[in-house]
């Protein structure tokens, strides 16, 4: 099953997640812009903090929607949250995994989008970029793991290494909010840091967790 993050975290997410409930063996690509890029740019579940669309014409006041981690909870989704700019070694790692798991698996991908507003011969580099500002972490939750006993969450990304804005302000969708609005843009780049770090610590925290049966 192939999807955008508009099907998947938004108008879709009824169906997706009746899918993954009932445990078959069904393998689901995400491939996340962050916004629905085909039907004229509106703001998704999916798009982030202080990103510019259609219905957050002054940008999107809340924090992004964690698709991988509903889908963790119910303990047997194979789930994967992966980046090919950062490293693409990693996204074929994921893939194959979620294909040969026996039972659901739904693999995020961060799919740069024209909507984004910049060059797209440099998607890669932002890709790159937003798992270095902490805003996309990688990591791979594979059930298997948990019954042997270990902890089922690997976290495949290093903690953040440039800030969040080296990451935004090169595109359009953050950018423009700054230059009709830099009190509120100045705001939510604030809580966008904070996003990053919580979602982050989260993570780490998680994956370094004992686990037993």
């Amino acid at each position: 099953i192939f999807g955008g993050d508009g099907w998947a975290y938004d108008i879709g997410y009824g169906g997706l997640d009746h899918v993954i409930s009932t445990r078959r063996n069904v393998n689901i690509l995400v491939l996340d812009t962050e916004v629905y890029s085909n039907t004229g740019g509106q703001a998704s579940k999916s798009t982030p903090r202080g990103a510019v669309a259609r219905f957050a014409a002054q940008g999107k006041g809340l924090s992004k929607k964690d698709l991988g981690l509903m889908a963790i909870a119910y303990g047997y989704v194979y789930v994967a949250r992966v980046a090919m700019g950062y490293n693409d070694q990693h996204t074929l790692r994921a893939v194959l995994e979620a294909e040969s798991y026996d039972g659901p698996s739904i693999v995020i991908a961060y799919s740069h989008c024209i909507a984004h507003g910049i060059d797209m011969v440099k998607g890669l580099e932002q890709q790159k970029l937003a798992v270095q500002s902490g805003l996309w972490p990688l990591y791979r939750y594979d059930p298997r793991l948990a019954e042997e006993g270990k902890n089922p969450l690997t976290v495949d990304s290093k903690e953040p290494t440039i800030p969040v804005e080296q990451y935004m302000y090169n595109e359009t969708r953050f950018r423009m909010l700054v230059q009709s609005d830099e009190a509120r843009a100045e705001s939510l780049l604030k809580l966008a840091r904070e996003d990053a770090r919580a979602r982050w610590n989260f993570y780490s925290q998680m994956a370094a967790m004992h686990y037993s049966e």
